[in-house]
């Protein structure tokens, strides 16, 4: 398998409407393409916004509603899959999801937050289940949304199931940087993988965002980080590291020679 250009667009958090949201998406969309990136990631819930209270009931949409179909059709306009954070709307049900659409416009992969935090989050949403991988451009991809991320076991289960990357779109505040420096780059190294986490940048309604998006390689040096303000941050990954990562430490096969 040939190299993988991931583009992180690191969105400024004030971003105002869904309008504005993918107005901002469409400028830029033209210099990633240019780029030749395969895959450009959003942050979490970046269709909507984040800290936006008990407005996400209002904007929450179908994995097929009118945002979907907008972002499915930029997707196809510039040839590059976009993988983004969304308010998702089942029936009574809000989820905090993302979902990936590809080059052509097809869906190529879909998840729900699977544990919601403390905080504003647990009276708006309901907890996914299950961690779905997709396959694209010959990578095996998962996705873990934000505090998913911050559990051993959940990147430790994709990677378990032959995940090579995975994304995590974010909404991290600025008080959590040792999340982005440190636990993040772990959580790729423990596992072998490159984990690219892609963060907001600024504040919106009051929550200062972090920024500091991050592309971890499998021995848990950084390929790319973004700095604290609005950004497209482009990381070239080489599959070879992986294998190269697990079998210098293979823990995936000797974690089940423990005996506790």
């Amino acid at each position: 398998m040939t190299s993988f250009k991931l583009a992180i667009g690191q969105s400024p958090a004030e971003l105002a409407s869904p309008q504005d949201r993918l107005a901002w998406l469409a400028e830029v969309l033209a210099s990633v393409a240019d780029q030749r990136a395969d895959l450009l990631l959003l942050p979490e819930l970046y269709a909507c916004g984040y800290n936006i209270g008990a407005a996400v009931a209002q904007l929450a949409e179908p994995s097929d509603g009118p945002q979907a179909a907008a972002i499915r059709m930029l997707a196809a306009a510039h040839g590059v899959a976009i993988h983004y954070g969304y308010a998702e709307r089942s029936g009574a049900q809000i989820y905090n999801s993302a979902q990936c659409f590809g080059p052509d416009g097809a869906l190529l992969g879909h998840q729900r937050k699977l544990v919601i935090p403390p905080g504003y989050e647990r009276g708006q949403f309901v907890a996914g289940q299950k961690a779905n991988l997709f396959t694209y451009r010959g990578m095996t991809i998962a996705t873990l949304i934000c505090y998913d991320a911050e559990f051993p076991e959940t990147v430790r289960h994709v990677a378990a199931r032959g995940a090579e990357l995975v994304l995590v779109p974010t909404a991290l505040g600025a008080q959590w940087g040792w999340v982005s420096r440190t636990m993040i780059p772990t959580r790729a190294y423990e596992n072998g993988v490159f984990l690219a986490y892609a963060n907001s940048a600024g504040i919106e309604n009051g929550m200062a965002f972090l920024g500091e998006s991050v592309v971890a390689a499998p021995d848990g040096s950084e390929v790319a980080r973004a700095g604290a303000g609005p950004e497209i941050l482009f990381a070239v990954l080489d599959p070879a590291r992986i294998g190269a990562a697990q079998a210098r430490l293979p823990y995936l096969q000797d974690r089940m020679t423990l005996d506790l």
